[in-house]
């Protein structure tokens, strides 16, 4: 019989990832039900002052068509609006509509209850600990 060996780190992260990310996205989807998980990749990424397509696509790791695509919808359910870059009247900025900065707002209050949850889960001390640690894997990798 072959050992088991514990889940990766890697795993385990991804894991935890999911598992808070399902929280945050439970709360979109109560705001909207046409809000998707992958829709979480524009909210994620926007810059509040507005951001050109090229630049959100790469923040996120995606092709321009795909992010694209997600900024169409995003656009036509009225969180998003396409403005002139006024650095290039030629590019469009992606920026939020007051719908998207309501969206906003459910966003960072169900991100604050999974802090609120880890806080509770691990104490203080330890949730400080893990963001000390996790924003030290970002850093060196």
């Amino acid at each position: 019989m072959a050992a088991t060996h514990p889940p990766h780190v890697v795993a385990l992260l991804y894991e935890a990832y999911l598992r808070l990310q399902n929280i945050v996205q439970e709360a979109g989807h109560a705001y909207d039900a046409n809000i998707r998980p992958a829709h979480s990749a524009v909210f994620f990424h926007m810059e509040h002052e507005g951001i050109r397509l090229s630049r959100l696509a790469e923040k996120a790791q995606m092709t321009p068509q795909a992010m694209g695509a997600l900024v169409d919808d995003l656009e036509r359910l009225g969180y998003l609006r396409r403005m002139p870059d006024p650095a290039d009247r030629r590019a469009k900025l992606i920026v939020f509509t007051e719908r998207g900065d309501d969206a906003l707002k459910i966003g960072y209050a169900a991100i604050d209850e999974v802090e609120r949850r880890v806080a509770a889960l691990l104490g203080e001390d330890g949730l400080a600990e893990l963001h000390a640690t996790l924003s030290r894997i970002i850093q060196e990798f």
